[in-house]
């Protein structure tokens, strides 16, 4: 018999029951809900009189809709306002676990779940949204869910969830100076296209991957679903149990050595065969860029826009339709473009780590004149890690300002939108026409790039100024 995918181990771990010809109902160990997808699941509850299973397998906090400045007023937006008192209401009514606005915990759900050690190896993970995928980079099977199967989670803590196939993706070699998680996984992403992952859980793997910090993989795992995957897991190893060791809900003392001989065992094994494997060298892998409107449309920073003549004939109309709506031509020279608003934040690039990369990067730099910037970091405990670690000052130091924490820019349900015309170069996953706000244009990097546009004003190789 052939051995295990990671994927299988835990999967399998956690089914039910298996129906006949049919998706399998799988347990879930961590129900991470926010302000958006959550209103409806609770109403739905209500309706046929249910109560939610196990709270205590529940966290809540208000993410997407949150003002990133003044959170200690009122919300403005009435909508916005509703979604988050609803959230208040429902978590109270059913004994849930909240981390409100002003509680030190609150953040973006991605953020808050592997920093407070609520994510850890061998678990199952959803949240009405779809970066659950992000907590895969802990060995975890983490995806997002609709309303309807929030519900459902809610009444049942199970799912009921086809199996996807496997894919394992191999990034070897040592990373070039300036290259980041955040290049490697926009990388993959313009090689396979934002469908190629349809129908597959990624497995990442190789000694690049390895490399990494926690935050590059929550990173790398974050964007898995924008190339249509279901999700993506990394093996956890020493980083992992390292980053987890004594975090707030984390197993402490013999009961984590315990679950670290466990975690160990969260591998696949030698002769385990995956539907599709694929290897790429990091030789190849420079700073990344987006120039279109779905994350697949990258290519290295230095570089040009492609030509018509390099476009596949079934993705020509795309092409056309997304170099119109960016402004740009084709075989355009990236660099010099100039940009109008910079994000920094995001579930794929609001960590510490992140923050850090900017402040160092802009040290004794000046915010260019022509940029709005936004530094917004991806919770209350980063907020306050990037106080205590001068990298607020560094930041006003430079020009810039470090707002309140939550979604942000990235999706323009809150105030910070930007406007339309102008040209964004975003930390965050998303690049669709009017993402970031109806009308608004999105290039998708790394912070280290987006700190390299804040202080030149316009694309830049980050190289260049390192």
């Amino acid at each position: 018999m052939a051995g295990k995918t990671l994927f299988d181990k835990v999967w399998d771990a956690h089914v039910v029951h298996q129906i006949e010809g049919g998706p399998d109902v799988l347990y879930i160990d961590r129900h991470l809900i926010h302000e958006v997808t959550s209103p409806q699941a609770f109403a739905g509850l209500e309706k046929r009189g249910l109560k939610v299973f196990r709270p205590q397998n529940t966290v809540a906090t208000p993410d997407h809709n949150v003002p990133t400045i003044n959170q200690h007023l009122a919300i403005k937006d009435e909508l916005s306002r509703f979604q988050v008192n609803k959230l208040t209401e429902n978590c109270e009514k059913h004994g849930i676990t909240l981390y409100g606005l002003g509680h030190p915990y609150q953040g973006i759900v991605h953020v808050i779940g592997p920093q407070l050690g609520i994510t850890q190896p061998g678990m199952t993970i959803v949240c009405g949204d779809s970066h659950t995928s992000t907590h895969g980079a802990f060995g975890a099977v983490a995806f997002g869910i609709g309303t309807s199967e929030v519900e459902m989670v809610l009444a049942s803590q199970c799912i009921m969830q086809p199996k996807p196939k496997r894919m394992r993706i191999n990034v070897e070699g040592e990373l070039k100076e300036g290259v980041t998680a955040k290049d490697i996984i926009l990388y993959i992403i313009s090689k396979i296209t934002a469908s190629g992952g349809t129908g597959y859980f990624i497995e990442y793997a190789g000694s690049a991957i390895r490399s990494l910090s926690m935050e590059g993989r929550m990173t790398i795992c974050n964007m898995s679903i924008e190339c249509g995957a279901r999700g993506g897991l990394i093996a956890p190893d020493k980083t992992t149990f390292e980053y987890i060791r004594d975090r707030e809900f984390a197993p402490k003392g013999d009961d984590f050595d315990k679950a670290v001989e466990k975690w160990r065992t969260l591998k696949t094994d030698e002769d385990a065969v995956f539907d599709k494997e694929l290897t790429y060298d990091t030789a190849d892998i420079e700073p990344m860029i987006t120039y279109g409107t779905n994350p697949g449309m990258g290519t290295n920073i230095s570089g040009n826009i492609p030509s018509e003549s390099d476009i596949e004939a079934s993705n020509l109309v795309t092409y056309k339709k997304a170099l119109k709506y960016m402004g740009f031509e084709p075989g355009q020279q990236l660099e010099g473009i100039p940009v109008d608003y910079v994000f920094v934040g995001s579930c794929t690039n609001g960590r510490i780590e992140d923050l850090r990369a900017v402040a160092e990067f802009v040290k004794g730099k000046k915010k260019a004149d022509n940029i709005t910037a936004w530094i917004v970091p991806g919770s209350r405990q980063v907020e306050q890690q990037a106080w205590e670690e001068g990298i607020a000052d560094i930041l006003e130091e430079a020009g810039f300002k470090l707002r309140q924490p939550g979604c942000s820019a990235c999706l323009a349900m809150n105030d910070d939108k930007i406007p339309a015309g102008k040209l964004a170069v975003s930390t965050s996953n998303r690049n669709f026409e009017g993402r970031q706000g109806p009308g608004s244009r999105t290039m998708l990097a790394s912070p280290l790039t987006a700190a390299a546009v804040a202080v030149t004003g316009k694309i830049i190789d980050p190289r260049k100024l390192l």
